[in-house]
């Protein structure tokens, strides 16, 4: 599901299709380009995610099985964990770089308790995290993706939302190509529709969401502004928001508004994750992990008051999550 506006399409397809594509232009590995002169001989710096998510869902899927008290939410994990195992293996068996000849460290496919798997998932999201600025363009947004997954699932095992990051320095950014300008003007329109919607869902949710409401709302606009920011500096004409916004589904009850505001963060999280996708820059990347991840924790509470499943999509941007 997506928003469209009074006058055009909030068109989180069209976005998808511009990732999809980027993702194509990168040259597959073969027999071929490893004979070339361009090809990177040096250990896959994705590996150790891969086996860290792998060892993460079996000793998830272990506790789940001797701790009948933390089994559900194990279970969750392990499945968030999985998802992360599957994708990043297909990535580094894409590019089939050499094993380390002394192997990986990878952590015990076992842990002690729910705390203890906390803090894998925590140490996860960090190594994913460290990354996003040194990696081609496909890559950080799948590492950005991992990370904002494991920040996601941290949701489960908190009532109240994480502190919001500074978004920017004090550094100015002088310049930025086309891909980069498309895709921050893409990000921008979706800030814009979420602020909308938090305002309309502040007229169908009672008192007991306002904290929430007031949250998030905030942070879409402080997200804005930074995005305004980045493109003004740089040369550019931020887009303007819309006079309105058409919702998938009529907002009627407080379900639906919440429905619309898990639909919202969502878009949001696909538009950033595409900025990942679309930029060299590391101040945009850095702006569009913290704002991907922002998007995604906030999801994971929004997505349960609308009754959505799961609560933590795995990949936070690279799928259909509010549907």
């Amino acid at each position: 599901m997506t928003f469209r506006s009074a006058r055009s399409v909030l068109n989180r397809r069209a976005l998808l299709r511009m990732a999809a594509f980027t993702a194509l232009a990168i040259p597959t590995a073969s027999g071929l380009a490893a004979c070339t002169s361009g090809y990177d001989d040096a250990p896959d710096p994705l590996r150790p995610l891969w086996l860290r998510a792998s060892a993460d869902a079996k000793a998830a899927e272990a506790l789940a099985a001797s701790a009948p008290e933390s089994a559900d939410l194990a279970r969750e994990l392990a499945t968030i964990r999985s998802a992360h195992a599957e994708v990043l293996r297909m990535e580094v068996e894409r590019l089939n770089r050499p094993v380390p000849e002394n192997g990986d460290p990878a952590p015990g496919a076992t842990v002690d308790g729910i705390d203890a798997l906390w803090t894998r998932i925590a140490e996860a999201r960090e190594e994913a995290l460290r990354l996003v600025d040194s990696v081609p363009r496909y890559r950080a947004g799948l590492v950005g993706a991992v990370s904002a997954g494991c920040a996601a699932a941290q949701q489960l095992g908190t009532n109240g939302l994480e502190p919001e990051p500074a978004l920017l320095g004090k550094d100015s950014i002088d310049s930025l190509d086309d891909d980069s300008v498309t895709a921050l003007q893409s990000a921008l329109a979706a800030e814009h529709a979420a602020i909308w919607v938090y305002g309309l869902a502040r007229a169908f949710l009672g008192s007991g969401y306002e904290n929430g409401i007031t949250w998030g709302e905030r942070a879409h606009i402080n997200r804005r502004d930074a995005c305004q920011r980045v493109l003004s500096e740089a040369g550019h004409t931020p887009r303007p928001t819309e006079p309105a916004y058409v919702l998938p589904e009529e907002v009627t009850d407080e379900t639906s508004a919440a429905l619309a505001v898990a639909t919202a963060e969502s878009d949001a999280a696909t538009a950033w994750h595409g900025v990942l996708e679309r930029t060299d820059d590391k101040t945009v990347r850095t702006l569009a992990v913290k704002c991907l991840t922002g998007a995604a924790t906030r999801g994971v509470h929004w997505r349960r008051e609308a009754g959505l499943q799961p609560a933590v999509p795995p990949l936070p941007g690279r799928e259909d999550t509010a549907s």
